[in-house]
Order: C-alpha cells, then sequence, then structure tokens
C-alpha cells in the first residue's frame, strides 16, 4: 500500500504484526499511530479478490511524554506490537513505546437501539407528560464502527528502553525486556510487574553486553529465551528460580578467529529472535546472517544462511553512516520450511530450509502491483555483470527493510519499507514454492 507523498519522520512504519489467525494486520509507527488492516472475504463475483487487506481502524496508541526527573523526551514511535490470543468477539492487542506499555481492545458495532420511550431520536429526554404508551426499543442496522478503547496501561516498569513484548502461551501473562532487564506482566494487573532477568551490574563501566529481544517458547508457559549484544542466545527456566539470572541453556558460536575485525563484536549483535511454531528451533538475526538454533544443540547453529555477504568489504563506511546499528527482525512461514528477513535497497531475503534455494526479492512500486510476480535479484560484487545486476556499489542504504511478518498459515508476507506497507501473496515466488 505504497504512498505517494514524501514520508515524513512520524509515517515510518517500526512494527508488523498478523494476528492468530491472519485475518488482521497491525502496523505501528514513529508517530504512534496503530493502523489495523483487515483482509477481505472471498466474494462470488470476484473469486480471487480475497486476501486483499483493507483499512479496518486507526487510532493514536501513545502521545510524545517527557520524563521531568530525568529530563528526558520519550518517543511516541511504537516499538512492538503484539495481539493476544482471541477470546470472544472482540480483538486485543499490546502495544508499547519506549516506557509504556498498552492493552488495546478492539469491538465492532453494528447495531443500534432505537424507539427509546423517555427519549427522542436525538436522544434528547422527552416531555413525560406526552408519553402516554410502552414501546419495545429494537435494534436496527446501521454502518459498521469499529471501536478501539484503552483497557489498561502497564507504565514505571522499566527503567531502560524497551526492545520487545511477548504474550506467554498461558494467556494470562506477558513480558517485556528492556536493554538491562525482563519483566513478567499478569494481564489483569498493571501497577506491579516481576522482574525475572537483571543483567545490570553494580558497577555500569563493567557493562559488557545488553539484552536485544525476547520471547516465550510458543507452547511451553515456562519457557522464555533472550538475546545479546555480544550474539548468545540464553534460554530461561521460570520453574527453576523466580529470578533468571542463572540460564538453563546457553546458545553461542565460537568465533572463528580468521574473521576477527574491529566491527565483530558490532556485527555478532543478535537483533531479533524467534521461536519456530513447532517449539523446537530458534530463529536468530544478526547483521550480515540469519542462523536456525535447535534448542537441543548449544554448541553451534544447525543453520547459518548469509543474508547479505558482500557487504562485508563495506563495514567500514555502514559503521561511518550508522547502518551498521540497524536491527533488521526475521520470520518463520507457517510450517517453519521457509524464513525471510530484510536486507538494504528494499530488498528482502528467502531461504528455503528444504531445498536450501534462496532468493532476493525487491519491495517496489512495481512489484505491488496487481498480479505482478517478483523477479529475483542479484548484487554482483566487482567483475562481469549480467544485465539485470544490481552492482553492491549502487545499492541504496537509506531503503532497508527492518520489519516483516508473515501470516500464521498461508503464503502472504507483510513487508515495511520506511512508510510503505507491501503486502505479497499466494504464490511469494515460484521458485521458492
Amino acid at each position: 500500500m505504497p504512498s505517494h507523498r514524501m514520508p515524513s519522520e512520524a509515517d515510518i512504519i517500526s512494527t508488523v504484526e498478523f494476528n492468530h489467525t491472519g485475518e488482521l494486520l497491525a502496523t505501528g509507527d514513529k508517530g504512534g499511530r496503530v493502523v489495523i488492516f483487515q483482509r477481505e472475504p472471498e466474494s462470488k463475483n470476484a473469486p480471487h479478490s480475497q486476501g486483499e487487506y483493507d483499512v479496518y481502524s486507526t487510532f493514536q496508541s501513545h502521545e510524545p511524554e517527557f520524563d521531568y526527573l530525568k529530563s528526558l523526551e520519550i518517543e511516541e514511535k511504537i516499538n512492538k506490537i503484539k495481539w493476544l490470543p482471541q477470546q470472544n468477539a472482540a480483538h486485543s492487542l499490546l502495544s508499547t513505546n519506549d516506557k509504556t506499555i498498552k492493552l488495546w481492545k478492539i469491538t465492532e458495532r453494528d447495531k443500534r437501539p432505537e424507539g427509546y420511550n423517555l427519549k427522542d431520536e436525538e436522544g434528547k429526554l422527552k416531555d413525560l407528560s406526552t408519553v402516554t404508551s410502552l414501546q419495545v426499543p429494537v435494534l436496527k442496522p446501521m454502518d459498521l464502527m469499529v471501536e478501539v478503547s484503552p483497557r489498561r496501561v502497564f507504565a514505571n516498569g522499566h527503567t531502560y528502553h524497551i526492545n520487545s513484548i511477548s504474550v506467554n502461551s498461558d494467556c494470562e501473562t506477558y513480558m517485556s525486556a528492556d536493554d538491562l532487564r525482563i519483566n513478567l506482566w499478569h494481564l489483569a494487573i498493571t501497577d506491579r510487574s516481576f522482574n525475572i532477568v537483571d543483567i545490570k551490574p553494580a558497577n555500569m563501566e563493567d557493562l559488557t553486553e545488553v539484552i536485544t529481544a525476547s520471547e516465550f517458547h510458543p507452547h511451553h508457559c515456562n519457557l522464555f529465551v533472550y538475546s545479546s549484544s555480544k550474539g548468545s542466545l540464553r534460554l530461561c527456566d521460570m520453574r527453576a528460580a523466580a529470578l533468571c539470572d542463572k540460564h538453563s541453556k546457553l546458545f553461542e558460536e565460537p568465533e572463528d578467529p580468521s574473521n576477527r575485525s574491529f566491527f565483530s563484536e558490532i556485527i555478532s549483535s543478535v537483533s531479533d529472535v524467534k521461536f519456530s511454531h513447532s517449539g523446537r528451533y530458534m530463529l536468530t538475526r544478526d547483521y550480515l546472517t540469519v542462523k536456525v538454533w535447535d534448542l537441543n544443540m548449544e554448541a553451534r547453529p544447525v543453520e547459518t544462511y548469509q543474508v547479505h555477504d558482500y557487504l562485508r568489504s563495506k563495514l567500514c563506511s555502514l559503521y561511518e553512516n550508522d547502518c551498521i546499528f540497524d536491527k533488521f527482525e526475521c520470520a518463520w512461514n507457517g510450517s517453519d520450511s521457509v524464513i525471510m528477513t530484510g536486507a538494504y535497497n528494499n530488498f528482502f531475503r528467502m531461504f528455503d530450509r528444504n531445498t536450501k534455494r534462496d532468493v532476493t526479492l525487491e519491495a517496489s512500486r512495481e512489484s505491488s502491483k496487481p498480479r505482478a510476480v517478483l523477479k529475483p535479484r542479484r548484487v554482483c560484487v566487482g567483475g562481469k555483470r549480467r544485465r539485470d545486476d544490481i552492482s553492491v556499489d549502487s545499492l541504496d542504504f537509506t531503503k532497508k527493510i527492518l520489519h516483516t511478518a508473515w501470516h500464521p498459515a498461508e503464503n502472504i508476507i507483510a513487508i515495511a519499507a520506511t512508510n510503505n506497507l507491501y503486502i505479497f501473496q499466494d504464490k511469494v515466488n515460484s521458485e521458492m514454492h
């Protein structure tokens, strides 16, 4: 759904999330807004129209704030959105900025009562002397109204910036993580949370790593993982202790001394971690690779995929323009057989775990036209160039795909490219599927 005006900073999409059925898709942006898209049902007249996502509701989730004690501005930017499993006709989601998490309820109204005894059609009280008979109010159909209401605000739980939230499979609790701590909240209790991880050293000068992302296991409510800026993953079991400072398992790949450079530590920082739907694997993204880890094997990942290895020679200039600190996300498809992550130049990458084939695709106005087929793109490093190849020197580093999401069951993906949301569906790519 590309827009044709110059993007303002507030319009830049900062998170994308499908709900558990894939019928709804939410985006958050730097201006603190949440936009919810709903998938259109298939119509008999146009059987191929199913899957079009249209705007369902837009609301302002967070406003800019000011912390007077610390003289700090708190941005309204939405860092993460997480849908709660649906319990009734209403939908619920959690959204967070750097400091405050909010629970929102989304409900539909398509009927209104008419025929009040004491009020007229405008809602004014009638003169009671004119009311001579009683009538039974009836529900009449009306245009659909989507109402979004704030249910709870979870504030004051974090000193540092919140980087992730994750809803537990028990559907009663969720956790929020910042650079140094992870808190466990009950969805019904806003005034207290339990600190389950604290890596803050007694002396901040001894600080060597920070928490970068965390997620609950999809099936075991006692297990969660968090990743660090040092490239490690720690799997924790809440049954073992109230404070999970001693992890159950540490997943870490020893560094290859031949690859050691000034940038090694920066590029090994894990920017995202996602459990597979099966719960057996974890997917991590660092600056140059995505890795698949087996929960039963801590020594090294079972699969490593190069996202854009051609940038290895460009790390110096990427450090100078701060791109080396970009935090790319990663996603599994519904069957855990294909993984996806973003890159520069509005490229995104897909890796088929079974065939080991990979492809580079581009999110652009041309590729988003109806029934357009995504053409694989190739980046070349010097030497011979094929006709459609793009040189590594002409990549646009301002166009980056940091946020992606995959429909939980179908081949539909959502790609956030700056202020544009692209939805590609069905045969996402004939080479891969």
